[in-house]
This record gives C-alpha cells, structure tokens and sequence, in this order.
C-alpha cells in the first residue's frame, strides 16, 4: 500500500509544498561505522561450566566476557570521537523515516564532508595511541579473566578495527523504472512521495520536543530555588536554547506556522538577555519566567493536540 495525504484536507496544499521543499534541497546521508567488537559471548563448554555453579542448565544460561577495559582513558578517546561524528550528523540533518537515513541541505554537503574527514583523521590518530596502549589492555584482561582469557579473541593490531564511513544513498525512484515498467515507476514515486510527507512530520515533532524540553529546562532552573536561594544554572541552558534557534533556521522546512511562531516567541525572549543578568536580577528572571511558562503551555498543547492528517491509500 502507498499513502498520500488526503487532498480535501486544508492542510495539503501547504505540507506538499515543504515536501517538495524537501525533496528538492536536501540529500540522503547515511553514517556507518567499522568498531571493534568489545564483548563475546562464552562458548557452550564455558557456559555449562558457569551454569553447573548455579545447577543450572547452560542452554538456559547466556553469558559473556569484555575483551577490554573500556574505561581506559586511550579507548574513550576513541569512544568520543564516534559519540561526537554521530552527534554532528544529527546535528546538521532531519530525520528520515528509513533506519540509519537522516537528510542535510545539498549545499552542507561539501562542508560535511570536509567535517567527516577532519573526524576520520582524529579517529586514526586516537586509535594509533590506543594501539600504543593494546599489550597493557590485554594483559589486563589476561588477569581480570582468567581461565575465560583467549589470545585469539584479539586482533594483531588496532589499527584497522575502526573507521567511519558516510554515503549519500538515493532516496528518489530509480529512472530506469520509467521506461521498462511505468506502472511501477508510478508506484515507486507515490511511496518516496509519502516518506517524504512523513519525512516532514517526523521533523516538526523532533523541533516540538526538544523546543519544549529547552525552554522546561530553562524555566526550571530559572524559577527553581535550593534552600531559599536561586538554583545555579549554566550557560549552556541559554546557550543550548540558541543553538536550537540556529538549527531550526538552518533545517525548517515551514510546514507548521504555529510552531514557527513559538520558535519566534522563544528566541525574542532570550534575544540580548546575559546570563549574568539572570544570575544577578530575580526581576529579569521571573519576567523571563514567566513568558516562558507561556511558550511552554502553547508548547504543550501543541505536543498533545497536534490533529493527525488525513490519510489516503492506494493499492499498490
């Protein structure tokens, strides 16, 4: 089945334009990484060995050893460095409604991959000083288990076992279709169109929660108060607010006019407002406060009342 948004629904002629927006000014990005397994499970002899302790049976039983530690500073410099590629991802793009598939604007294209490399070149650099540091590592797991230790459980070297890697996967129906099967091509258009119409909808919802997550924590630590005094609160809850407010110019689609008006209410409260103002004047706190206790309950209805679309569907 394919679906398309009823067009007896107000609503359409508006969503088709930021789906068409979409499809005409984004790309398919897709990041994927190569990472050295960390943790094995016990061979079947093992497991009846561990299970016997308990009088337990060990096709009940399932049980694992960590080849490394983990927590050594050398591999969570590595650790951070995928944390980091996947948060910049998701940072420059907008959900797509395909599993490990987010979109960015065709002209960030170059800029991410420009981004990408520089983190590819960080992540072979922290893997060589944590190949510096493998004999330590496996010896330590020599100790810590035991009997469980099993040299061939360990690659030669590190280097190799981790990589990123990004594409930009087509997303559209291939043109070929068109002329061996149009029937076909039609079908493919029709279900590209609808992921791109739920592409829209999975980006406000996204916009909506973490809007409204910004502005409740803000406004907690801003009215909130530990024994009778002010709760400290850090830069980054203004600072984070902010970078949202570029984000959401960057990536909006404006397919939604009640929540572009929301953005604009929230970012005209804190425009120009310090921190150190906050800090220092419980005035400008509850004026700030208060709008944006505002913004929060236009936010929260929105959240709960959002009037689910229309649906058609065509038999495919």
């Amino acid at each position: 089945m394919s679906t398309l948004l009823d067009e007896t629904n107000p609503q359409t002629t508006k969503i088709t334009t930021a789906t068409n927006r979409l499809r005409t000014t984004m790309a398919a990005a897709r990041l994927s990484f190569t990472w050295l397994g960390v943790r094995k499970s016990l061979s079947s002899q093992q497991k009846n060995q561990a299970a016997d302790s308990f009088g337990a049976e060990g096709k009940f039983l399932s049980a694992g050893k960590k080849l490394l530690d983990t927590s050594h500073p050398a591999f969570k410099a590595v650790t951070a460095i995928r944390g980091r590629a996947v948060a910049y991802w998701k940072g420059v793009s907008l959900p797509y409604p395909e599993s490990g598939i987010r979109l960015i604007r065709q002209d960030t294209i170059t800029e991410f991959d420009e981004k990408i490399a520089e983190l590819c070149v960080e992540l072979d650099e922290a893997v060589t000083e944590l190949n510096l540091h493998f004999g330590e590592l496996r010896e330590t797991a020599r100790a810590r288990l035991g009997d469980l230790f099993d040299a061939s459980d360990y690659p030669a070297t590190l280097i190799g076992m981790f990589a990123i890697e990004h594409d930009y996967p087509s997303v559209e129906p291939p043109d070929y279709l068109r002329q061996l099967s149009p029937e076909l091509y039609e079908q493919e258009c029709l279900r590209v169109q609808s992921r791109f119409d739920e592409a829209v909808q999975l980006a406000e919802q996204a916009f909506l929660e973490e809007l409204a997550k910004l502005v409740e924590h803000l406004t907690e630590r801003l009215s909130g108060q530990d024994d009778g005094k002010p709760k400290v609160f850090r830069d980054s809850a203004v600072d984070n607010l902010r970078q949202f407010f570029d984000r959401f110019r960057a990536l909006n689609v404006r397919s939604n006019e009640q929540l572009d008006e929301l953005v604009d209410r929230a970012q005209g409260i804190v425009r120009g407002v310090a921190t150190q103002d906050l800090r220092e004047s419980g005035y400008l706190r509850q004026q700030i406060v208060s709008q944006l206790t505002s913004v929060q309950s236009s936010l929260d209805g929105l959240l709960v009342d959002r009037p689910r679309r229309n649906i058609l569907r065509r038999p495919r």
